[in-house]
């Protein structure tokens, strides 16, 4: 057997955002508790996360799952795996956006359902701690009074998830070890084959069982990361380079910890932008359409002009 990644958002989606996810899809959310032992999730409705906003002019994100629950409460989902400039502020926006577009005009504001944004990270987001999950909430800083529950910020980072097929004590684990590790498994071990559910995950995500088409776009997909992978590297070496020239010489990481200096700064703003536009022309060849490498990449209009991109608009 050989499985999908399940961290790309190609088969993310297909496993758990498809017509037949809605069981896989509750199974995962009641294992993470997400109401802290209060509701079990009855039932839900997987819906188009590509809607198009509510207010003209609001700019349009994109997630990879998005569910309403039976209690009216939403569940925005997202697998990221590389952690690309202004990715925090994009969860924050999506779950927002998500709270503040529920309305239509003349409603009242009591009429809002709490919105609970999902993040599952292939990189570390919090070195500061060793759990894999963390949850954010609207508190008083000083009493730690929670203000609102409304919006909620949960994260999963699975490269500090560490256990192995044979000590996963609770059907969370089993989960997130499927996600972290199907692409790598050659069967179904048995202590996750013991659940519906993830068993039907194991089927949904079994190569054997997915087209030629389906499986050329996940081969773009897998390709797509390694080249973001690529770039991101360019962009640190292209930012030593230009922050030696302006005379900075500190570590990238170390010396946006401590506070760039404006040279180094400048240097880590070109470096990025000249990736960006090389993973957009690496993405164009590989026959990506000009609707998703614009949705990914995030570059300006002008860029896009300047590669010959006029059709993006």
């Amino acid at each position: 057997m050989k499985f999908l990644d399940v961290k790309t958002d190609y088969a993310f989606k297909k496993v758990f955002g498809s017509d037949n996810s809605k069981n896989i899809l509750l199974s995962f959310l009641n294992s993470l508790d997400i109401f802290n032992d209060q509701d079990v999730i009855e039932d839900l409705t997987i819906v188009d996360p590509y809607q198009i906003p509510l207010i003209q002019g609001m700019k349009d994100t994109y997630v990879d799952v998005k569910a309403k629950l039976k209690s009216g409460a939403m569940v925005i989902i997202e697998m990221q795996v590389l952690n690309v400039p202004g990715f925090e502020q994009r969860i924050l926006y999506n779950a927002a956006k998500s709270y503040s577009t529920q309305l239509i005009q003349g409603q009242h504001y009591h009429l809002l359902n709490p919105v609970i944004a999902l993040t599952i990270t292939d990189f570390v987001m919090f070195p500061e701690s060793k759990d894999y999950t963390s949850t954010f909430k609207l508190i008083e800083k000083d009493r730690l009074v929670q203000y609102n529950g409304d919006i909620e910020l949960i994260f999963i980072e699975l490269p500090k998830f560490k256990k192995t097929e044979f000590n996963l004590d609770n059907i969370v684990e089993k989960w997130i070890y499927f996600i972290k590790n199907a692409e790598s498994l050659a069967y179904i071990p048995e202590t996750l084959a013991l659940l519906p559910e993830l068993s039907q995950a194991f089927t949904i995500a079994n190569e054997a069982g997915l087209s030629v088409e389906e499986l050329e776009i996940q081969f773009k997909r897998k390709d797509f990361i390694i080249l973001q992978r690529d770039s991101i590297a360019l962009a640190a070496k292209n930012a030593r380079i230009e922050g030696k020239v302006e005379g900075k010489v500190e570590g990238i990481v170390i010396g946006m910890e401590k506070g760039i200096e404006i040279g180094t700064e400048k240097g880590i703003e070109i470096g990025i932008e000249k990736a960006k536009i090389d993973m957009v022309r690496g993405m164009l060849k590989m026959g990506m359409s000009i609707e998703d490498v614009a949705r990914i990449s995030g570059l300006s209009t002008e860029i896009f002009k300047a590669l010959n991109c006029e059709e993006s608009k």
